[in-house]
């Protein structure tokens, strides 16, 4: 409880405690949650500012035609990390959405696109040994884990990540981008919000156990 001594505020420790303690897991976990409300599209990308901070966007291949776009803006010579999760259960097992990364500063060999700017596809190669999995026990899921693009990217400017499915398969999945973890207030405040809403798998469109 918070209470007024005079012009001072103090809070009661035993409310306050918790709250540090939370504050410290959050500290911990491994990427700031993004959950996606209206389709990244090339008319509503998700724009990232910071591509070296660690953050996860939780998205949604709605149609067999969809292509979420992220921007990603690069001020300086920098480490460029994504990667591609998608959650373990039965409705997933054929799913692999691959992705793109789109910037002026990507190493060769890769395709030439629209002069200057150089494409990298990064596919989610299927069959052979069963796909690897992870338990993320923030969100308290387990994941295949995909394909991964972590190179130093040395020219600054606008980056662009493109997903979607080859075959057309729509589903959810997850794409961490950036490594650092950094956890200002207003981080710590999403947290708080979006977390409890993966740990009841809201954040899915698929039911998945």
């Amino acid at each position: 409880m918070v209470h007024k001594e005079g012009t001072e505020m103090r809070a009661s420790p035993f409310l306050l405690a918790p709250a540090l303690l939370l504050a410290v897991a959050l500290s911990a976990a491994a990427h700031v949650p993004y959950l996606e409300e209206e389709d990244y599209s090339l008319r509503r990308p998700f724009l990232n500012l910071d591509v070296t901070q660690s953050i996860a966007l939780y998205s949604w291949l709605e149609s067999a035609d969809d292509v979420d776009i992220h921007m990603c803006w690069v001020p300086e010579p920098s480490r460029f990390f994504a990667e591609l999760l998608v959650p373990v259960c039965a409705a997933y097992e054929s799913f692999f959405p691959w992705f793109a990364v789109i910037g002026p500063g990507l190493p060769t060999p890769s395709s030439r696109l629209l002069g200057p700017y150089r494409l990298s596809i990064i596919p989610w190669r299927e069959g052979g040994a069963p796909r690897e999995t992870f338990y993320e026990p923030f969100g308290g899921k387990s994941y295949y884990q995909g394909p991964t693009f972590d190179r130093q990217v040395t020219k600054p400017g606008l980056y662009f990540i493109f997903v979607w499915d080859p075959k057309g398969t729509v589903g959810d999945y997850v794409l961490p981008i950036g490594k650092e973890e950094r956890w200002p207030p207003a981080d710590i405040k999403r947290a708080l919000i979006e977390t409890p809403k993966i740990r009841r798998n809201e954040e899915l469109h698929i039911p998945c156990k």
